[in-house]
């Protein structure tokens, strides 16, 4: 009975305990959405085509969710919610919210938490990612190396904490970049004519006369020293997690310099064996000894017959025990991989890498690191796990003691050695380079009145096949990241060979980039090999939109049925049609051409800011 009287007097609490939930949750829902939605997409100011400077806000009914507008083709979207403002810098598959929330069970050690993790479908961020609050067209190249707006990326920390090191100032609403870094605080070209000259080469010129073009920056900060590479006509993929230094990579994109989201963890880096002449870390924090020397086997796999490593660490010069002890592990680590020291001076030593395969044959058996299986892949990227092993040459790299590439800027147009292993003659290269040419020319003829010369520095090519698209733009003042998809021939190493970068990437998961970093796209057949492979097409276009700057360009080249498809999205992702038009000059008869440009638009949180 006792046990009763207590449910009884318990009961009604608990009944008026859960009316009031419910009216609670119907008030938050109700009020709550109405005020996101109503923040959510309110326009600023419209650049590029309109001209049009007034501040429009749009319907807030139309705003607060998805809508679609039902048609005799199926659902149309009318609008896309607008995520919530924490989510500015949104990176879907390197979200550190997404592993705590997921529970991933990972080793920090091995730095698995900076590796790429993407969310399932139920979990993706269908909606538009915002600009932070006050967004300014970014600041245009050359100018941009220099200085950025400090509203974009408004992250100040890293001026304070490396204030000795000359990395980054805030000076008023901009943020400078002398130059400096962890271990050349008085300047990126200085220790690059430094570098230079230990190696001897000619007028102190890193590049020794072209042979020299492609560079991997390990830990590269905010990628001065890319940056300044670029004069030398040297490409460098600058590389860094998003880790304690937060916005590094943002910094150098927003910059205009080369750089891609990554680290030395567990998987193999994005990149084919043998794509770099030299790979640079400076103060990295990197453990190279760990895991049998993993890590070095893997910059090992991605540098060239002949390639250098250029080691700026404590470890090359200081005298006290323990940097002691971890240079002669490491430098009998690098001696068993048959490297030798090409010069040593002061905080620096430049390792080179054998031209041929006499050395790894000639070693004692059972020498560490083995030789890999002759079966193993070194171009087997994408989601692979590393090995410790090294890889040998190729019998093409072996008897001509090197890559066989010649010197830039000849290598852009001249037939890579690796042709042959997709069974491609030097006819079908060269008739690829001069289509994407005439291609090239005719996508600037419909751009020319929309841009001036300076509007557009970041490119990406989705699909990038040889890499003739970001060919026929080298007389142009911009770089290109090539992207290969990982589903087709794994091309990237043609791309790497003509002197030029990327990286490999499934479209059916978000890129490994922040949000707002590149200034125009290039959509050839993407869309179309997505749905083939039964992933979303309208997640690629929302994935389009965030990596897209504001005011930015997509030039998408694609059957007519997907150029529909794209443009019953355009009011919903607030883009606009800029031109449409047939592809003379296709590999199918239907293929169709459609430029569009994003709108600059900003939340109301960010118009009060600007009042």
């Amino acid at each position: 009975m006792r046990g009763r009287s207590d449910g009884g007097k318990k009961k009604p609490v608990i009944v008026l305990v859960c009316i009031a939930a419910v009216v609670l949750v119907f008030v938050y829902l109700f009020f709550g959405s109405s005020n996101h939605g109503a923040s959510a997409i309110e326009y600023g100011r419209k650049l590029g085509l309109t001209g049009d400077d007034d501040v429009t806000k749009k319907d807030e009914a139309s705003s607060t969710s998805f809508y679609v507008d039902d048609d005799a083709n199926g659902f149309t979207p009318r609008s896309f919610p607008v995520c919530d403002d924490r989510h500015s810098e949104l990176i879907p598959c390197l979200d550190r919210n997404l592993i705590y929330q997921m529970r991933l069970k990972l080793d920090l050690s091995l730095m698995e938490h900076y590796e790429r993790h993407c969310p399932p479908p139920e979990r993706r961020f269908n909606c538009l990612i915002p600009p932070p609050p006050g967004y300014k067209v970014p600041i245009k190249w050359p100018k941009s190396r220099d200085e950025v707006w400090k509203v974009n990326i408004p992250h100040t920390h890293l001026a304070h904490e490396k204030s000795d090191q000359n990395w980054m100032v805030v000076k008023g609403d901009k943020i400078n970049f002398p130059g400096g870094g962890t271990h050349f605080h008085y300047g990126a070209d200085k220790y690059i004519a430094s570098m230079a000259n230990m190696l001897n080469f000619p007028n102190n010129i890193l590049n020794n006369g072209g042979r020299l073009r492609t560079f991997l920056d390990v830990g590269c900060g905010v990628a001065s020293f890319g940056g300044y590479l670029l004069a030398s006509d040297i490409m460098t993929m600058s590389l860094a997690p998003n880790d304690v230094h937060q916005n590094q990579i943002q910094f150098a994109l927003e910059r205009g310099i080369p750089a891609y989201l990554g680290v030395l963890g567990t998987k193999r880096l994005p990149y084919p064996s043998r794509s770099f002449e030299l790979a640079h870390c400076s103060r990295c924090r990197i453990d190279w000894l760990q895991r049998d020397g993993i890590l070095l086997l893997e910059l090992d796999r991605v540098l060239r017959p002949g390639g250098y490593f250029a080691y700026s660490s404590p470890e090359a010069y200081a005298q006290d025990e323990e940097d002691l002890r971890i240079w002669r592990e490491m430098s009998a680590l690098v001696e068993r991989m048959c490297w030798t020291i090409a010069a040593k001076r002061n905080q620096t030593v430049i390792w080179q890498k054998p031209m041929t395969n006499d050395c790894y044959q000639e070693r004692e058996p059972g020498t560490q690191p083995p030789l890999c299986n002759s079966d193993s892949d070194p171009d087997a990227v994408y989601g692979v796990n590393m090995e410790a092993c090294i890889s040998q040459y190729s019998e093409h790299d072996h008897k001509t003691k090197g890559s066989g590439l010649a010197p830039w800027p000849a290598r852009l147009t001249s037939p890579p050695p690796r042709l042959a292993d997709f069974g491609y003659s030097a006819d079908m290269f060269e008739k690829d380079t001069e289509t994407w040419r005439r291609r090239v020319d005719a996508y600037w003829d419909l751009l020319t009145p929309v841009i001036q010369s300076d509007t557009v520095r970041n490119i990406m090519d989705m699909k990038a096949n040889m890499g003739s698209f970001a060919a026929a733009l080298n007389d142009k003042d911009v770089w290109v990241m090539n992207v290969v998809p990982e589903d087709g021939p794994n091309t990237l190493k043609l791309i790497y060979d003509r002197g030029l970068m990327g990286a490999v990437h499934s479209w059916c998961e978000a890129f490994s980039t922040y949000p707002r970093t590149y200034d125009l796209l290039h959509a050839w057949d993407i869309i179309s090999d997505v749905k083939k492979r039964g992933c979303s097409a309208e997640d690629l276009l929302l994935e389009m939109d965030r990596i897209l700057r504001p005011s930015g360009f997509i030039l998408i080249r694609d059957k007519q049925s997907v150029v529909d498809l794209v443009k019953k999205y355009l009011k919903a992702l607030h883009w606009e049609a800029v031109e449409t038009k047939a592809a003379s000059d296709s590999d199918h008869d239907s293929d169709v051409i459609l430029i569009v440009q994003k709108k600059l638009w900003l939340t109301s949180e960010s118009l009060r800011d600007l009042e």
